[in-house]
């Protein structure tokens, strides 16, 4: 498969280039989330290894929504360092986990960290560029399409869910995790850019959780349903920072953005009709 040049915006570019998000310790074992805390205890010390459980139970959350994979086909869109790809073929057996995202530098990291299963799995592992608004997939390839903190990066939400459905088979389903504001209140953008870098800078899009549902609707597919998990988000996201970030800058603010009720954590679910 051909890899085509694909645009990206300044802030994605650096961010996951030459900045190597997957590094930074606060996303040990290069997953990439904020983490699904529920079976981790907050109230004593946290650990390394409970951060990493964290990210990884995030993707277990995920998946289990996507309903059984067993031999299925599915794709991760904006797959970083490919590590949930890995788990994804290790732990619910799909036929095949296709990984792709817009970055070339994180899918060569990707095939690095992931050399020996593409050794030992080549035909259920891949890394395929592409964009989330233009995927390099024919119509009707994967039984599941999911996303796991990535969606607050596309450029364009609405072509998202078009390709999200062309890709998809026929009973196939789309599972995507990531934050958004919980109503379209237009303020909602600016105040989190006034304590947020990651808004400020354009690496991440404020839009409305019922953006994402009402458009999974129009482009074809049916249940399209957002479940907060906030709770389970972000207090343990932000004691895991308190470590490492005092209080007051900007990824603190997370929580406060949460509290303040301007933003939330959400999985978005719906499926392609059967034919």
């Amino acid at each position: 498969m051909v890899e085509e040049p694909v645009e990206m915006r300044a802030a994605v570019r650096e961010t996951y280039g030459p900045a190597d998000l997957s590094s930074v310790p606060v996303f040990a074992g290069g997953f990439i989330n904020f983490g699904y805390w529920r079976s981790i205890d907050l109230a004593g010390p946290i650990t390394v290894d409970d951060r990493v459980r964290s990210q990884r139970d995030m993707y277990r959350h995920v998946l289990d929504a996507a309903g059984p994979l067993a031999g299925r086909r599915i794709v991760e869109v904006g797959c970083g360092l490919g590590v949930g790809c890995a788990l994804a073929l290790r732990e619910y057996g799909p036929e095949q986990v296709t990984g792709m995202d817009i970055h070339p530098q994180q899918l060569d990291r990707a095939r690095r960290t992931n050399a020996e299963l593409l050794e030992t799995s080549p035909a259920g592992l891949r890394f395929v560029r592409g964009a989330a608004e233009k995927m390099p997939f024919t119509e009707g390839e994967f039984d599941c399409v999911y996303s796991v903190e990535a969606a607050q990066h596309f450029d364009d939400m609405i072509a998202f869910t078009r390709e999200t459905a062309r890709v998809l088979k026929p009973g196939g389903r789309v599972v995507v995790a990531s934050f958004f504001t919980p109503d379209d209140d237009p303020g909602n953008g600016a105040r989190l850019a006034s304590y947020l870098e990651s808004y400020a800078d354009g690496l991440d899009i404020a839009r409305p959780v019922t953006l994402v549902t009402e458009a999974f609707t129009r482009a074809g597919l049916t249940d399209a349903r957002a479940v907060s998990i906030g709770p389970d988000v972000w207090q343990g996201w932000d004691r895991w920072l308190s470590d490492q970030w005092k209080p007051g800058t900007w990824p603190r603010n997370f929580l406060k953005a949460y509290e303040q009720g301007s933003l939330d954590y959400y999985v978005v679910t719906a499926r392609r009709p059967q034919a």
